[in-house]
């Protein structure tokens, strides 16, 4: 075993983490990320990694980077099957207590495994962790800091875009980007892991959510870092294919973990933002696409109305802590201000 163990209970003859990676199309990312795993200073893990179908090659040059090394099992789908469904079929293969999920494009310092595990040591309450991300293209910048959510329904990723020398805290935060994250495995089979009707985009925020609804916390650690280029794997941040899901998607997580308490009184608010959205995509020739997002998600609303009641009947967080999650300022949601910025 390479460097020294995190001080983590768990079954000697499992490893301590199952690093789960859905590809498609990451070009040498892939392979730059295998090989970061490859240098970790602490071995005790598993890793599985899914090709949905890639066409550049990326998949070939991964197992190539991976070698003769045992603990990497490599599967290709053959098409597809999405961010969602891709981590669940691989969460069913993983043997560790802790499912590591990581993106083709994210790439891990040498500590990140072991600081991850580290935190589970130190915090067993909790079930989920996030790392800090930092910009594979500027490392002055930081790529996230844990994901955050607006009261009216919309979430985004904590200090995107901020100088990575922002003084930050180690702390709660709604939910970590799967981008680069930890879960106990227990509990993402508890809450059926992600939701695959949302095949990509804010699957993450809302498998923190129903967490967070069972009376999960998520921590982010700031130690654990990675750098990601983000949309490499799927489509530009900015694409119709990210629009599309993303606005769909953000309806269907709102509808399915709002509490009723705070659904109702803000659901108008909500429908307000869908519009304003809507409105500021005409002038990026984005309305058609907004448009079709927002049909969809309102054709889809029966089964997700039906997930809405089982995860609410099942609430077991007091409503005081969804309503302290929650972010209430908009100005933070502006400025995609990170949930732990320590004061100057």
């Amino acid at each position: 075993m390479l460097g020294n163990a995190p001080p983590t209970q768990h079954d000697a003859a499992m490893p301590a983490a199952s690093i789960l990676i859905v590809n498609y199309n990451a070009g040498p990312h892939l392979a730059r990320c295998v090989a970061a795993l490859l240098a970790q200073d602490y071995a005790d893990f598993e890793v599985f990694l899914l090709d949905n179908g890639s066409a550049d090659g990326s998949f070939d040059l991964a197992r190539a980077a991976a070698g003769e090394d045992a603990r990497f099992h490599f599967e290709a789908a053959g098409a597809n099957l999405g961010f969602a469904v891709g981590n669940n079929r691989l969460a069913a293969r993983a043997s560790a207590d802790w499912l590591a999920l990581l993106n083709p494009d994210a790439f891990p310092a040498p500590d990140w495994l072991s600081c991850l595990l580290t935190a589970t040591a130190t915090h067993p309450e909790v079930a989920l962790f996030g790392s800090l991300q930092l910009d594979a293209g500027d490392a002055a910048r930081l790529d996230g800091a844990g994901d955050r959510y607006l009261f009216a329904g919309l979430p985004w990723r904590g200090g995107y875009g901020w100088p990575a020398a922002t003084a930050l805290a180690e702390g709660v935060v709604f939910s970590p980007c799967a981008a680069a994250s930890l879960v106990r495995r227990d509990a993402f089979q508890a809450v059926g892991g992600f939701d695959e009707r949302f095949f990509c985009y804010v699957e993450d925020v809302d498998l923190g959510f129903r967490l967070r609804l069972a009376g999960h916390q998520a921590r982010q650690i700031v130690a654990a870092r990675v750098q990601h280029v983000g949309g490499a794997s799927s489509a530009a941040a900015g694409s119709a294919f990210a629009r599309y899901h993303g606005m769909r998607n953000v309806v269907w997580c709102f509808v399915k973990n709002m509490p009723g308490a705070l659904f109702w009184p803000l659901l108008p608010l909500h429908l307000g933002v869908l519009l304003l959205l809507w409105l500021r995509a005409i002038p990026r020739g984005m309305a058609g696409v907004v448009g079709r997002a927002l049909r969809d998600a309102l054709l889809g609303l029966g089964p997700i109305w039906a997930s809405r009641q089982v995860i609410q009947a099942g609430r077991r967080a007091p409503l005081g802590s969804i309503i302290g999650a929650l972010t209430w300022n908009p100005l933070d949601y502006a400025r995609r201000a990170p949930a732990n910025r320590l004061s100057k």
